[in-house]
């Protein structure tokens, strides 16, 4: 039994026939018009539009709402489910960033930073890894995990063994972007997340095998029954051929990726995990469609800061369902639209940031005359944390360089006096020597 905060399921009046033709006078009304548009542009469900001030009752305001969604609405099959979702304007702007000034705006950040491309990679990954633990409840902190993923340093628990997998099964994904997802690969995927983290080990890279797993809120209210557990390996090979297979109508492949995402978490292959292999297949699916700004862009924090929202991306789309279809995907590919745009601004800002910083880099460089850039980015993280002692493994980690190079560069600021060099069991420690 998994459990999420305290929630209930949405009650959805029911778009019947005889609701439509008592909205149907009202069809032609311009301010009755222009409300149904500005909402379902907002793709309000019925929890956020039953408490507004209305002009009407809010079940024919709703069910004119709907008659304009489902005339718009494109629909997927998949297995004996219909799901549907309209392409609101605001996805339309979204994706079009996504596809032009976003990957300009970043690649141009990037160039102007050099060597340290893979470094950022590095970063990202460590974050996604992180948030996306946090989200299934890994209770440490951001900067201690980074700490020890920094210093590749081993787990001290079940929630940092959980965000160590994490990380390996990212980078783990890196390397399978050109290729097709199979049932074989996505078991893999599982394992390698949960390895050593469940209670029965037995249940690592394996498909449940009972219908007990459910998802509930903390009070004891059934949020979620996944499908048959018998249904599940045709299911998984369903995915897998709607991940690699042309669609008969085009689907843009970031809403695809979204779909992905869902789809993972409605089926629920797993007993446990199923929250972060539906993230790592959201992620490996971008990067196989070549958006490889998504190698920069740390999405699973900012549904970490929102884990509300992302529930009821999920309630909304399975509560909002007529007897011709099994929900409105429109939620959750807005819900998603949404932090991937705000993980974009972050990765811009941050990249900002970092170019600051480098000419301060520079600065030093220039005055010093005898650093190379990544040195002087190493002599910059002694002076933002002077207390604070860094290892030869650390810079590897941190800069994707060789041990020996890392070496080189820390005796290099020894050398030159702005570290001193000190022994810490069988390895070397650095720590900052005095203020420039």
């Amino acid at each position: 039994m998994i459990k999420a905060d305290i929630m209930k399921i949405p009650v959805v009046p029911e778009f019947s026939k005889e609701a439509l033709e008592s909205a149907g006078k009202f069809l032609h009304d311009g301010q009755i018009e222009e409300i149904t548009h500005r909402y379902n542009e907002r793709y309000l469900h019925w929890e956020e539009l039953k408490h507004r001030k209305l002009p009407l009752d809010p079940v024919t305001v709703w069910n004119l709402m709907k008659l304009s969604r489902e005339l718009k609405a494109k629909s997927i099959k998949f297995g004996d489910w219909v799901f549907k979702y309209n392409l609101i304007d605001e996805f339309q702007e979204k994706l079009h960033i996504l596809d032009k000034s976003a990957a300009g705006n970043l690649l141009s950040s990037l160039e102007a930073l050099q060597d340290n491309r893979r470094k950022y990679i590095i970063s990202s990954l460590m974050e996604e890894a992180i948030a996306s633990s946090q989200i299934e409840g890994a209770a440490t902190t951001r900067e201690i995990a980074k700490r020890m993923l920094q210093e590749d340093r081993k787990p001290k628990s079940k929630d940092e063994k959980m965000i160590v997998n994490n990380y390996d099964t990212v980078k783990h994904i890196m390397n399978l972007k050109k290729e097709a997802i199979t049932p074989e690969k996505i078991l893999e995927i599982h394992r390698m997340i949960t390895n050593g983290t469940l209670e029965k080990p037995e249940y690592e890279g394996s498909f449940r095998e009972t219908n007990e797993i459910a998802v509930y809120s903390q009070d004891g209210t059934l949020l979620h029954r996944p499908v048959e557990y018998t249904k599940v390996p045709e299911l998984v090979n369903q995915l897998c051929d709607f991940a690699s297979s042309k669609d008969k109508e085009f689907i843009h492949p970031v809403i695809k990726g979204i779909i992905i995402h869902f789809l993972v978490g409605y089926i629920h292959p797993f007993n446990d995990g199923n929250g972060r292999t539906a993230r790592a297949l959201f992620y490996w699916y971008l990067l196989k469609n070549d958006y490889w700004l998504f190698e920069y862009m740390a999405v699973s924090r900012v549904i970490n800061s929102s884990k509300k929202q992302y529930r009821n991306a999920y309630l909304y789309t399975e509560s909002d369902r007529t007897p011709n279809d099994s929900g409105d995907l429109t939620y959750f590919i807005k819900y998603n639209l949404d932090c991937i745009k705000k993980a974009l601004d972050d990765t811009l800002e941050y990249l900002e940031r970092k170019q600051k910083e480098q000419v301060q880099a520079l600065k030093i460089i220039t005055e010093s005359g005898n650093l190379t850039l990544r040195q002087a980015e190493i002599l910059k993280q002694f002076l933002k944390k002077p207390e604070k002692p860094v290892t030869i493994k650390e810079i590897v980690t941190t800069y994707s360089v060789a041990y020996a190079t890392a070496r080189s560069d820390l005796f290099r600021l020894e050398e030159l006096g702005y570290v001193e060099k000190r022994k810490a069991g069988k390895e070397f420690i650095f720590v900052y020597k005095r203020a420039y």
